[in-house]
């Protein structure tokens, strides 16, 4: 009887080469590091860390005992390690504990005869085990950080939807904003749209920037209710210092009896006048550049909003001329820092105002955060930026 062939053996795969290997650890470091060269890989954790440090610093000046001494290293370790154990819950700070013992803990066994009289012996080695534990409270925290993270990205869309990416057309001016949020999102506003409600006949238009006190997403809601109630009270035909006294009773109710306070600045330009009308309430004096070089600063208004609900505000105006310039900015601008910890200031800032010339508004923006990009380096940045600049036609 005919026997079939055997089967063949199917076709062993070669070793990859090495070139593969290599391209297969490239990819993997590529997708690792998001393509980052080493020295910037360096500069983002050099980053990281001083804002971790500043992070647990804060914590460990407001909570540390007064009688702890400074120049006492293990105070000071003791206190430090307890602000970044209070950043944990109970639980994980129990995990973390027990795994920093298990890591410290030295290996060790013992021996014992069995019933055929041979002594066996038996060693143990905790270091795996606190290891895993560690890693585990990561993994725990890495979660919630991926968690808030998504969160923080919604809240991030949901508050660029608030602002206006580009200024409406208004007669006689030329306007451009930029805004830079220190964390995901932030707690400054800006805006410029035309009042509804008016008598017929009459066009004015509302120029808005606010710096909520604080970061992050308290400063964020707080920004949505102030331009909620900017929107809402603009919509009437109230003049600008009932506007702006409505405004701080909608602030007082959400201030934490004024520790939550907002400083702003609020203008309405009646294009048939050039006229602008403006109360500064506790904000950043913005710069008026006259077409003559010089410079004046708009400083009439009243106390922060959120304060105290009784606070009076007075609106002054001014008249704004050809190839005037006015720029509005929050605390971001000027006190922003470098490596070396100094400030970027006015000063500078009005030295790009007064190099201004004949460009345009969005040259000058331009100019200005490039110039403060110079300044800061690679520097963290602390606190939320936005600038307004208008030039006047």
């Amino acid at each position: 009887m005919a026997t079939s062939p055997p089967a063949p053996y199917p076709p062993v795969a070669p070793p990859p080469r090495r070139s593969q290997i290599w391209q297969y650890l490239d990819q993997f470091w590529q997708r690792v590091t998001d393509g980052l060269e080493l020295g910037q890989l360096w500069k983002q954790f050099q980053a990281d860390a001083t804002a971790s440090y500043r992070l647990y610093q804060r914590d460990f000046r407001t909570k540390a005992p007064d009688k702890i001494h400074k120049d006492n290293f293990w105070q000071v370790a003791q206190e430090f390690c307890w602000a970044l154990l209070e950043k944990l819950t109970p639980a994980r700070r129990v995990l973390l504990l027990l795994g920093v013992i298990l890591l410290i803990f030295p290996a060790g066994g013992f021996t014992y005869k069995d019933r055929a009289g041979d002594i066996q012996a038996v060693e143990f080695d905790f270091h795996f085990f606190g290891g895993a534990i560690i890693f585990l409270v990561l993994m725990l925290e890495v979660a919630d950080r991926v968690v808030m993270k998504r969160d923080l990205e919604i809240a991030r869309d949901i508050q660029r939807w608030l602002l206006p990416p580009s200024a409406p057309p208004i007669p006689h001016l030329g306007i451009a904003f930029a805004t830079r949020p220190a964390n995901t999102v932030a707690g400054d506003f800006y805006d410029a749209f035309p009042r509804s409600g008016l008598p017929p006949g009459e066009q004015r238009y509302l120029l808005a920037v606010a710096d909520v006190a604080g970061k992050s997403i308290p400063a964020a809601m707080l920004m949505a209710t102030f331009q909620a109630s900017l929107k809402t009270l603009s919509a009437t035909s109230t003049s600008l210092a009932d506007l702006a006294a409505g405004m701080n009773r909608y602030a007082c109710g959400n201030s934490q009896s004024g520790l939550r306070f907002t400083t702003a600045f609020l203008g309405e330009f009646d294009p048939a006048t050039c006229e602008l009308t403006y109360i500064n309430a506790g904000h950043n004096s913005p710069m008026l550049r006259r077409a003559s070089g010089q410079v004046e600063r708009l400083t009439q208004g009243g106390l922060p909003l959120g304060i105290t609900d009784s606070a009076a505000y007075e609106a002054t105006k001014v008249l704004l001329r050809p190839d005037d310039w006015l720029v509005i900015f929050t605390d971001g601008v000027i006190e922003a820092v470098n490596r070396a910890d100094e400030e970027y200031g006015e000063e500078r800032l009005l030295s790009v105002l007064q190099s201004a010339g004949g460009a345009a508004p969005d040259q000058l923006l331009s100019r200005i955060m490039v110039n403060l990009d110079l300044f800061v380096g690679e520097a963290r940045q602390h606190d939320d930026i936005t600038c307004m600049v208008v030039k006047i036609s």
